[in-house]
Parts: structure tokens; C-alpha cells; sequence
């Protein structure tokens, strides 16, 4: 296959974050990411998402709070686990926290709103592969935990929509089952009754 829009939709596949490493996306090409993520259908033109840029020596900051944070779900839990919790952020070299914040009085009604968060999450990993990096939106314990949410500056109605991981990828990934169109899809011919 080329490298088509078509294709690249047709071929699209998640790498585990733990199957990321450098080089992830430069200044520019994070621009370019987070200009497509901007550009999915919004009713009203409200934009109820935006993208928190966890890199650095920031994701190391964000995993003592994903420590302290996961002595809360077991409080006997080692110091290798841990450990590994705190390491969470350092999986890939880039990772985009994906906030939905729908405005609950506007007239577009919020699932809509959520809808369009998804869709930037959607555009964020399209864009990391047509870019030629490797990505994963996943959300795991973290994207629930209030002090998470504290620490990132989730307030309100948000959520977070997940954690998209972008770097490059160490193995191809593997291919998983789709579902069969058949079983998916019907033809609506009038009502049912």
C-alpha cells in the first residue's frame, strides 16, 4: 500500500506505550498534531476539549503524584509497584492529556460536545501515524483519580478523555481482529414495527 489518506485509515494501528521510545515529535510536528486534533467537527464552534503536553521532566513530576495517588487504590502496595506506576509517563516521549470540557449551559448538548473530544483524541493518533510516530490513547486508573485531576488542573465538568502516548515505535505492532462488517452494519429499510 502507498501512504493515501484512505490507507493510512485502513492500516492505522495502536503501539503500546511500553513499545515507544525517542525520538517523539518535535516542536513543529507537535503544532501539526494538535492543529488537526483542533479541526474536527465542533457544533458551535465551542471548542470543549484542550490538550495538556506532558514532557520532560514533567512526566517525571506527574508520576510522584501517580505514586502518592496510587497508594489510595492499595494502600500496601510495593515500592516496585510503585515504582512502576511512577513510571507511567515515561513510557513514551510525548504524552497529550485530552480534557473534555463541555460547556453544560450552551445550547449543544454535552454528548455532542463529548462526541467532538473523542474525535480530537481520533485526529491526535491519525496525525501521529501520518507523521511516522507511534501512539496509543488509553486511560487507565490515572484519568479518574482526583488527585490526578487535581495535579492537572482538571476542574468542573471535565474529564479526561485519556492519555494519547506518542513516540516512536520499537517493533512493528501486531494486527488485531476487526469486527465483521456483517455483523456491524444493516441496511435500514423502514421501520421495524
Amino acid at each position: 500500500m502507498g501512504n493515501t489518506a484512505i490507507e493510512r485509515l485502513l492500516t492505522r494501528r495502536s503501539v503500546l506505550a511500553r513499545n515507544m521510545t525517542e525520538p517523539g515529535p518535535d516542536a513543529a510536528q507537535i503544532k501539526q498534531i494538535l492543529t488537526a486534533a483542533a479541526r474536527v467537527p465542533d457544533h458551535g464552534k465551542i471548542a470543549p476539549w484542550r490538550f495538556i503536553l506532558l514532557r520532560g521532566e514533567g512526566r517525571q513530576k506527574l508520576g510522584a503524584v501517580l505514586r502518592d495517588a496510587y497508594r489510595d487504590i492499595e494502600a500496601d502496595a510495593s515500592d516496585a509497584k510503585l515504582a512502576l506506576e511512577g513510571e507511567k509517563f515515561t513510557r513514551a516521549p510525548l504524552v497529550i492529556a485530552v480534557v473534555s470540557s463541555p460547556l453544560a449551559s450552551h445550547k449543544v448538548p454535552v454528548w455532542e460536545q463529548q462526541l467532538s473530544c473523542g474525535a480530537a483524541c481520533q485526529n491526535i493518533l491519525h496525525a501521529a501515524d501520518a507523521l511516522g510516530f507511534a501512539a496509543q490513547w488509553i486511560t487507565e486508573w490515572c484519568a479518574y483519580h482526583p488527585k490526578v485531576l487535581n495535579a492537572l488542573g482538571v476542574t468542573g465538568d471535565e474529564q479526561l478523555a485519556g492519555f494519547i502516548y506518542i513516540g516512536t515505535a520499537i517493533e512493528p505492532p501486531k494486527e488485531r481482529p476487526r469486527p465483521e462488517l456483517e455483523t456491524i452494519v444493516t441496511d435500514w429499510q423502514g421501520p421495524l414495527s
